[in-house]
């Protein structure tokens, strides 16, 4: 059912939610509860921060001391994270405090981002619990409390909104003791209004609210970037994963001079990802499905849909939580989310929800738990609904969203393609060979007949065209496309296969002095390549990228692990697209061979075989494989006949042709270090 968006219905149905999980803590009955209203830690706590906020015993609300100096939209350039590690040792010894220091790493590509949504219910009136936020804040900044859990990078916490549940002055007096964790830590928060903390629109004025998170206090935070002159809309910039993101935080209705704002400070910065945070956007239905509200429709036309940066938005107000993808203006995909939890036992607990950012996997793994519970839980404190909050696994509250965020993000900050590179920077010293197919003509051009590709070392290993009797015009033609890692852009297109075998290839010409290395000191040997998505097991697979006439029977390998009519050389593909290094060294009578994982179709992949001298090591994408032989190998057999970029021999015969693209390769005598590869 989708929870309506009028305000006193939700209200009311939040009050009732409360009452009854009230009523159900009183009479839980297990045996060892933490003790909410006793002497234990949480009592404590909660009775520290009344006295101190003058409301135990006192009764009297503050008055609102006004609206502190208006503050226009301004740049920050601070980028680095202040760091903590001044908590008491009373406050330690006390499970009080933040512990370790907040420094989190900017460059990695794996990042959290922490959303606390409705907390109103710890903080009303006579009835303040600030113990679960509290722990909240203290698992955000106590990297040694994470550890070797997933949370080990987070880069900026935002509160949605209804910090209060009546926005009183009494209860900001104890909500700013709890947020003093993170402003003495230099943590990186936002916080906005919500409807339980101020009436009307940001044209409102002084508030307790304001009072309390003015845009000074913002200032504190090392990500503020900005406020809006009435004081209730704030932007944040934090650095993570290599770049710098924008965060909005506004307030529960924005006015045209809100929009206007928040329009202008995303314009100033039109390079930057941007989340917006707020309190009401999207409801939900008890599916997890969710929808715009009458407001959030107002955001979407007034902000969202026309801003191609906002890729994400996060808000409370409703439950249950619920998700919805909609387009924008460019075509993309905005993701709107609702994330609130005061319906459940205590409030919501000061309930956790983790966005961790893994760029590398093009994802963003989402999960909800309370800190406070798993606090409780470490000294078997939980009673039987306690019990249920440590962590929520349902669909809406555990799950995933797979971003491209290169092609989501390329209409305003378009990752600029890596240029080519000269073929002389690639020459490191022992390059025997070196070959591209960059400049070699028109897209889809075929190569003739007795084409010669020249070795770029300028070592005479050139390279001449060979065909399969039968071949067709165009069995090895030109293509722009290339790895985009590759130095040369530009690559050779091999249209063959095996059973039966056709197709063309190329070779090392016969007076090569690369044919008779027998590499005793080591070696690397790396190429790019790609197959197709026609690319077929049964006339494609055992094919070779890169393989060495003459067979093993030549050779005089005739050990258990030899098989007489085999290439002494080849780096090929199976037919389950692994990629397989089987070679025979000069030190065994058999060979050595090495694997890789299963890779995909239609992608580009580089490879490399390092040897020291000692052992061989399969690379790929600069990733030791973990199918690597230990046995020692020292250099190559050779039998003084050519290298075959595309061609397979069988019993001395071409057998199986490549299919797929081929890019640069490049043969040197020694061990090179992956930060030394073509790709690196």
């Amino acid at each position: 059912m989708y929870t309506s968006p009028d305000d006193s219905r939700a209200n009311a149905l939040g009050r009732s939610l409360s009452a009854e999980a009230a009523a159900h803590s009183a009479d839980c009955g297990c045996p060892r509860t933490a003790d909410l209203d006793g002497e234990g830690l949480a009592a404590k706590s909660r009775r520290t921060f009344l006295r101190g906020a003058g409301v135990l015993g006192a009764g009297a609300a503050a008055t609102a001391t006004g609206l502190l100096s208006a503050t226009s939209a301004r740049a920050s350039d601070k980028d680095a994270y202040g760091s903590y590690d001044s908590a008491s040792h009373d406050d330690r010894k006390n499970g009080r405090g933040p512990r370790g220091k907040w420094s989190p790493d900017p460059e990695n590509p794996r990042f959290t981002f922490v959303v606390m949504p409705d907390t109103q219910y710890m903080f009303d009136i006579d009835r303040i619990h600030p113990a679960p936020m509290e722990a909240s804040f203290r698992y955000v900044l106590d990297p040694a409390g994470r550890a070797g859990g997933r949370d080990e990078n987070i880069v900026f916490l935002a509160h949605l909104g209804d910090v209060t549940n009546n926005g009183r002055a009494e209860e900001y007096a104890a909500v700013t003791k709890v947020f003093d964790m993170l402003d003495d830590a230099g943590a990186a928060y936002g916080v906005l209004a919500g409807n339980h903390d101020v009436g009307g629109d940001d044209r409102r004025g002084p508030t307790p609210y304001l009072d309390t998170f003015s845009p000074a206090r913002a200032k504190k935070s090392p990500a503020y970037h900005s406020s809006s002159p009435d004081g209730y809309n704030t932007s944040h910039i934090f650095r993570a994963g290599g770049r710098r993101w924008m965060v909005l935080a506004l307030d529960w209705r924005m006015s045209a001079e809100g929009f206007a704002w928040a329009n202008a400070v995303i314009k100033e910065n039109p390079t930057l990802p941007v989340i917006v945070t707020t309190h009401e956007i999207v409801g939900s239905y008890d599916d997890g499905s969710a929808e715009l509200s009458a407001y959030g429709q107002q955001m979407w036309d007034g902000l969202i849909k026309d801003n191609d940066q906002i890729f994400l938005t996060l808000n409370g107000h409703y439950w249950p939580p619920g998700s919805t993808v909609k387009k924008n203006s460019a075509g993309n995909d905005v993701h709107l989310h609702i994330t609130n939890y005061q319906d459940r036992y205590y409030g919501g607990s000061g309930m956790l929800r983790s966005y961790r950012f893994d760029l590398n996997r093009g994802t963003i793994d989402i999960a909800t738990f309370s800190p406070w519970m798993r606090e409780l839980a470490a000294r078997n404190e939980l009673n039987a609904a306690a019990a249920k909050e440590i962590e929520l696994t349902s669909p809406v509250d555990y799950f995933s969203m797979e971003i491209d965020f290169d092609k989501r993000f390329a209409g305003f900050a378009p990752v600029a393609e890596r240029g080519p590179r000269a073929a002389r920077r690639m020459l490191v010293p022992g390059t025997l060979a070196y070959w591209r197919f960059d400049g070699t003509g028109a897209e889809g051009r075929s190569l003739p007949a007795g084409t010669v590709v020249q070795d770029q070392a300028g070592n005479g290993n050139d390279l001449v065209l060979r065909q399969v009797p039968g071949a067709a015009a165009n069995a090895l033609t030109w293509t722009g496309d290339h790895h985009p890692d590759q130095p040369g852009h530009g690559g050779l297109v091999f249209a063959g296969q095996g059973n039966p075998v056709s197709g063309a290839y190329l070779r090392t010409v016969d007076k090569a002095p690369i044919n008779a290395e027998t590499f005793p000191h080591g070696y690397t040997i790396e190429l790019f390549f790609k197959v197709p998505a026609d690319w077929a097991s049964g006339r494609n697979g055992w094919s070779s990228m890169l393989s060495r006439a003459g067979t093993a029977a030549e050779a005089g390998k005739n050990g258990p692990s030899a098989t007489a009519d085999e290439p002494v050389m080849t780096l090929g593909l199976s037919g389950s697209l692994e990629i397989q290094w089987n070679a025979y060294p000069l030190n065994m009578d058999g060979a050595t061979t090495a694997w890789s994982h299963i890779l995909q179709q239609q992608e580009w992949w580089h490879v490399a075989v390092v040897n020291d001298g000692k052992v061989s090591k399969l690379y790929v994408n600069g990733c030791e494989e973990g199918r690597n032989p230990t046995s020692k190998a020292v250099g190559l057999a050779s039998l003084h006949k050519p290298f075959l970029l595309g061609g397979y021999e069988w019993a001395g015969a071409v057998s199986q042709v490549f299919h797929g693209t081929l890019g640069d390769v490049r043969l040197v005598d020694r061990a090179l270090r992956v930060d030394q590869f073509m790709n690196a």
